[in-house]
């Protein structure tokens, strides 16, 4: 049993449930937020004790992890904090704020001989089970081209919030922190960029960070992806299409979970489909979204790592996050993997200095 406490009642309500859905792997002991009567709606009746302090979650000895579910520009600090006071860690996305931070971050892993596990729950349900299966029972084939529309609406209500759509508070834009979850999910199945080209824009609402993006990618495979983006459609929807040598696997329209969707899988050539069919039969999916990356986690920590997110998976979300700034500044292609020389190692943001990202030069 992993005794967890979860650090910020806003998104940590859905890890909350999450964790609930695997009540003989994990018990939830503590939430803490600085509003506790919000963490008592929260937590609902039940044993879960309410703390307002984060060191008192960090000085427990009885807490074997700590979720951070807090404003992006608190990750990294509390992350750290985490893994020197011996605990275990899981981090909503983004993991930080710049490849130097995530270098210091998995340093810190390291050194504390504890596990940090970046959030991506987009990996889990029945869509990405189907297509491991149909990988590995060769139907696949090699990657060609894949595009992904991340197309959702907000508004002025939205940013109600002061942190949200500024830098300080967000470190960035929809690149950062609305299209991340589809970006992993495309290196997930396509393998690592080596290069990138890409347009951002502030063209929805009247903020410092970016709110449009076009993007395309070239993988190490040879393979090529799109990326659409956009904070200004009429509905929120996310879509997602890749195309192999022997069939296009192709999501529905479910803006936050597109893996628990109904996809289609059709063979390129015909005769192939009944083999496809087949093996989508045979596909048990388990548990999907938070429940299925908390499943996957917890095999890790018991020594059966294969389907969890590593650090190193967060670290290369938050490079490709880099490079996409860099290419959209410098109208240029970028190519990756990103070393401490890359421009904006140190960080995307003003304050480290970069422009923002709406503003090219």
């Amino acid at each position: 049993m992993i005794r967890v406490a979860i650090i910020g009642a806003g998104i940590g309500r859905e890890h909350l449930a999450g964790y609930r859905a695997l009540p003989e792997l994990y018990e939830v002991a503590a939430l803490v937020d600085l509003d506790t009567e919000r963490a008592r709606t929260v937590a609902g009746p039940g044993p879960i004790r309410i703390e307002s302090r984060i060191e008192a979650v960090m000085e427990d000895p009885a807490i074997d992890l700590i979720d951070v579910c807090l404003p992006p520009h608190l990750h990294l600090p509390v992350s750290v904090q985490a893994l020197e006071a011996g605990k275990h860690v899981i981090c909503e996305k983004p993991l930080v704020a710049s490849l130097a931070d995530a270098d210091r971050l998995l340093a810190a892993m390291a050194a504390s001989g504890k596990r940090l596990t970046p959030v991506f729950q987009y990996r889990y349900g029945p869509a990405m089970a189907q297509l491991r299966a149909l990988t590995e029972a060769g139907l696949t084939g090699k990657a060609y081209a894949a595009s992904l529309e991340t197309h959702w609406n907000r508004g002025a209500g939205y940013y109600d919030n002061p942190w949200r759509g500024t830098w300080k508070g967000e470190n960035g834009g929809a690149v950062l922190g609305h299209a991340i979850h589809n970006h992993d999910l495309m290196m997930m199945v396509m393998g690592p960029v080596s290069r990138l080209s890409a347009f951002t824009a502030t063209r929805v609402n009247g903020i410092e960070t970016e709110d449009c993006a076009a993007i395309s990618f070239e993988m190490a495979s040879g393979a090529l992806a799109t990326s659409s983006i956009t904070l200004g459609a009429a509905t929120d929807e996310t879509r997602i299409r890749f195309c192999f040598e022997g069939l296009t696997a192709e999501s529905g329209s479910a803006p936050y979970a597109p893996a628990t969707g109904n996809w289609r899988f059709l063979a390129r050539a015909p005769h192939e489909q009944a083999a496809v069919d087949a093996v989508l039969a045979g596909v048990s999916p388990g548990p999907a979204g938070f429940a299925g990356f908390l499943e996957a986690n917890a095999a890790a920590l018991a020594g059966q790592p294969g389907r969890e997110v590593t650090a190193e998976d967060g670290r290369r979300s938050i490079e490709l996050v880099a490079a996409i700034y860099q290419s959209a500044r410098e109208g240029r292609a970028v190519r990756l993997p990103l070393g401490p020389d890359a421009p904006l190692y140190a960080g995307w943001t003003p304050t480290t200095g970069g422009v923002p990202s709406g503003k090219h030069a």
